[in-house]
């Protein structure tokens, strides 16, 4: 028998470490070559780690939601045939650490959940969740006297509780008072206080997955991080729409590749930014970093209501059936979690379809540490006046917004309205003879 390392693999040139999310062999489980082990999770993208050889999994190196280095050892395989030797490392566990991991589990089950089935009092889900936290037994939370409707027991109620035992007060009953409410003076300015949130039993607590939670982060991060601001334009598309209902079978039939507006959008974005460069920065403290690359970020809802952001590499060395492959490929493969680490790393500049889900404009917030993204609204039937040597009439066209976030730091109004300016003219300069 022989021993092989598993290995975290090299997930792209940006992408050091990643987050261990689940186990899918457990220890004694046959393994085939290429069969999934588990599964991680970087920034952005979940992955499953494959196993390089047949053999069954006899230790696991680290635990879930361990975050893991790049090339660090995280589980042993047995083998037939040839010898392979285990390389000492960091990350193989000693008995030591063995042990303290025994002492940790010991002391979570001396600490057993208070078993709120046993009382006949009705506490929500968030007090219940509060307590089983803060190991507050069922007597101690029967014991406090809620604020709430019918004597219930409120959050700020237990939080009370928790605060006085931990201060040494002892586990007395916890009284909360209405507030009494002050004369207002014409100067005195209205306290910051935080929304409270009524709990119900009929409401439900649903923790946010760990994308989510990352989404979550980035957005806040982002708003308090750039100067937002946005400019808007409506474009005339009737000649993509005319082109694209002209050659989308052929184009489907030739290349193998259905053939969406975003391609076509993408092109012109692309365009746009090799004519005003400005957009294509990040900043870094009191730096402007001029990007040399144009990577443009294609922004995807998921199935399951999250987003993320896969990048077309070098999109300005791309022809429009270039385009349409990469951009499928993309999409195709984030709606399947089939995205690679290094497939979302990179983008100078984002593009969001808000037009999918029938949005005329809206106003996206800028993916860091980028400072600018375009947001494409519906196409949409409108009457317009058209201009003509003979004079103006009305017409029915197809029009869309394109909504311009831009970072007002480094990106003044000038550049930023005359770059979404440039996007519309290459869209309306669109020639509906064109060759594909």
């Amino acid at each position: 028998m022989a021993k092989f390392e598993l290995k975290l693999p090299k997930m792209g040139e940006s992408v050091a470490e990643a987050t261990i999310t689940n186990w899918l062999k457990n220890v004694g489980d046959s393994i085939a070559m290429d069969e999934a082990v588990l599964e991680i999770a970087t920034d952005k993208v979940d992955s499953e780690v494959p196993s390089e050889v047949s053999g069954i999994l006899i230790e696991q190196l680290f635990g879930k939601d361990d975050v893991v280095k790049v090339g660090q050892t995280i589980a042993i395989i047995e083998t037939e045939g040839g010898s392979v030797e285990i390389a000492q490392s960091e990350s193989v566990v000693t008995p030591s650490v063995v042990e303290v991991q025994k002492t940790i589990e010991v002391a979570k089950e001396a600490v057993a959940p208070a078993d709120f089935k046993t009382s006949d009092k009705f506490f929500s889900p968030l007090v219940k969740n509060i307590a089983t936290a803060e190991g507050i037994s069922i007597s101690e939370l029967e014991s406090i006297s809620g604020s709430g409707k019918d004597g219930r027991v409120t959050k700020e109620d237990i939080l009370k509780f928790v605060e006085n035992r931990k201060s040494g007060a002892g586990s007395q009953p916890v009284v909360v008072s209405a507030p009494v409410s002050q004369p207002e003076t014409r100067n005195s300015q209205p306290a910051t206080q935080a929304v409270p949130v009524s709990v119900n039993g009929g409401d439900e607590i649903i923790e946010m997955d760990r994308m989510r939670k990352l989404i979550s982060g980035y957005m806040v991060a982002s708003i308090q991080t750039s100067a937002h601001v946005q400019s808007f334009i409506e474009v005339d598309v009737t000649n993509i729409v005319k082109w694209r209902d002209r050659v989308k079978n052929a184009f489907e039939k030739r290349e193998g590749e259905k053939l969406t507006y975003t391609p076509i959008f993408m092109e012109a974005v692309a365009k746009a930014i090799k004519d005003f460069p400005g957009i294509n920065i990040s900043v870094d403290g009191d730096y402007i970093i001029k990007r040399k690359n144009i990577n443009l970020g294609m922004a995807a809802a998921l199935p399951n209501g999250n987003l993320i952001v896969p990048v077309i590499k070098n999109a300005d060395q791309l022809n429009l059936v270039g385009m349409a492959k990469a951009v499928n490929d993309l999409g195709n493969r984030a709606k399947a979690g089939k995205l690679k680490p290094d497939d979302t790393q990179g983008g100078t500049y984002t593009v969001t379809n808000v037009g999918t889900f029938g949005s005329v404009f809206g106003t996206p917030i800028i993916n860091q540490p980028q400072v600018g993204i375009l947001a494409l609204g519906a196409i949409r039937k409108v009457p317009a006046v058209i201009e003509t040597p003979e004079g103006d009439f009305i017409g029915i066209r197809q029009k869309m917004f394109l909504s311009h976030s831009y970072d007002h730091r480094v990106v003044d109004g000038a550049l930023g309205g005359s770059f979404v300016k440039r996007v519309a003219e290459y869209l309306e300069a669109f020639d509906v003879n064109r060759e594909y």
